[in-house]
């Protein structure tokens, strides 16, 4: 009983530094992992005060994929580069004679990107609205796109995982509108024995082919898996829905960039009563041009929050982008990565075996040791601007992508903002555990294994023992 408290104080209390004890795990990790199937030399481990005092590390200093949880990084240098408070500004421009009285212009529209992440279809909308009231209506020329903010090449979006239609596949873009996604609502109908596809925006561009039959099995899956055809923007759905599923809805994406915003722009325009029969290409605002409407962003703080609560990969690479276009200089991910690169040593947080190729983490390449992760979200914690990046964090068992964990009558639940990260081979999770009196610990832990898909718990055993940690400190 004696060394049994023993242990419990050890695996509680003990601070390490370089002993031994920072070479081993504590027993609910250990057997975590075991049940897992997942070796320990394939987990790295941090979990230190703010202040810098370590708690357990493991494997601290090996470089390791992080998947989203790399999204930490680019959120935290813009909120400190950028500011909470910094917008994107779309504008439309007009070049030729707008004809107020008849409403016609002669001429083109020039939709100016920003790189704004969050330029939604609904605010894309007002901004065209906008352009109505101050008197458009028939187009006569072409809708001009000036993506040029961001040199980026066009990706292959099936190339990451061979799922060309998953919007997290989507590449940055300038002039990205609504994510180039498509939201399609699955309604079936018990009387007629049939399945319903509703799309929205509808663009008749996406076609979709829907050989869905019912099913009266219960509802553990239902067929969401289209048979893309990239070339012919086709989604066919196969297989049988189970009408216990009721309802449910997805986005996807399969439009080339001008193709979607063109069918986009028409569908819109034309609900505003506009005119328009030109074609969409790419372009610059030229010299002689008018503007003519603008819409702001949601503050850098919002977008930050969408990102990291929602892990959103491509509002993550936007941002990354929007780092070195912030002085209007053409971004390149190069720019940002070196951009990254310097603040990280002006605020003595060097890391030399950090690796950013898009700053999303929907990456086989990226690389960060957990002891710089960790040495990041201290420094974040330090900061005035510590509370903005900790409240974008999902919470433990409540929101985003930990609503469904935790919940089980955990004691995290509620104590923790953690981001998550997760790709084949890859589980991470990163952030912040608050102990029941407040005392706050930094917690990281990468798994990089085949066998990581079976390491959700390591993951919570790694959370939860930081919890009994910080509760237990005075």
């Amino acid at each position: 009983m004696k060394s049994q408290r023993c242990l419990r104080f050890l695996g509680l209390l003990w601070i390490c530094s370089a002993s031994a004890w920072c070479q081993g795990l504590p027993p609910p990790i250990a057997a975590a992992l075991k049940t897992a199937g997942v070796p320990a030399s394939a987990v790295g481990i941090v979990i230190q005060e703010p202040g810098g005092r370590i708690l357990l590390a493991h494997n601290a200093d090996e470089p390791m994929n992080p998947a989203s949880v790399m999204k930490l990084i680019t959120t935290t240098a813009a909120l400190d580069l950028l500011g909470p408070a910094f917008t994107w500004r779309t504008e439309m421009h007009v070049i030729g004679r707008l004809d107020v009285a008849s409403g016609r212009l002669e001429g083109d529209l020039v939709l100016k990107g920003s790189g704004d992440p969050r330029l939604t279809m609904e605010n894309f909308w007002m901004l065209l609205r906008d352009v109505r009231a101050r008197g458009v209506r028939d187009v006569s020329g072409d809708l001009v796109v000036d993506r040029s903010l961001f040199a980026v090449p066009e990706i292959d979006p099936a190339s990451f995982d061979g799922e060309p239609s998953r919007p997290y596949n989507v590449g940055p873009d300038a002039a990205l509108v609504n994510f180039k996604a498509t939201r399609l609502t699955f309604v079936p109908d018990a009387q007629v024995r049939a399945v319903r596809i509703l799309s929205e925006p509808p663009l008749p561009e996406l076609r979709i082919v829907n050989n869905l039959t019912v099913s009266d099995a219960p509802c553990d899956a239902w067929p969401d898996k289209p048979v893309a055809d990239y070339p012919t923007s086709t989604l066919v759905f196969n297989g049988a829905y189970p009408l216990a599923c009721g309802e449910k809805s997805k986005h996807f994406s399969l439009l080339p960039p001008l193709e979607y915003l063109r069918a986009l722009f028409d569908h819109l325009w034309r609900g505003l009563g506009g005119g328009f029969s030109g074609r969409i290409r790419a372009g610059t605002v030229p010299a002689g041009s008018r503007p003519l409407a603008s819409i702001e962003s949601a503050s850098l703080l919002e977008v930050v929050r969408d990102i990291n609560k929602n892990s959103n990969n491509v509002m993550a690479r936007q941002l990354y982008l929007a780092l070195s276009a912030a002085n209007g200089a053409v971004a390149t991910p190069q720019q940002s990565r070196d951009l990254i690169g310097q603040w990280l040593r002006s605020r003595g947080l060097a890391m030399p075996e950090l690796v950013i190729e898009n700053g999303a983490g929907l990456s086989r390449l990226e690389r960060i040791a957990p002891r710089s992760l960790a040495r990041l979200l201290a420094a974040a914690w330090l900061s005035p601007l510590g509370p903005e990046l900790a409240s974008s964090l999902p919470i433990a068992g409540v929101d985003g992508t930990l609503k469904r964990r935790f919940n089980d009558g955990s004691p995290v639940a509620g104590h923790a903002h953690l981001k998550t990260g997760y790709l084949d081979n890859v589980r991470a999770v990163a952030g912040y555990v608050h102990g029941r009196d407040g005392h706050t610990l930094v917690v990281v832990s990468l798994v990089n294994h085949v066998n990581a898909r079976n390491a959700p718990a390591v993951q919570e055993a790694v959370v939860d023992w930081a919890y009994r940690s910080a509760s237990s400190r005075n």
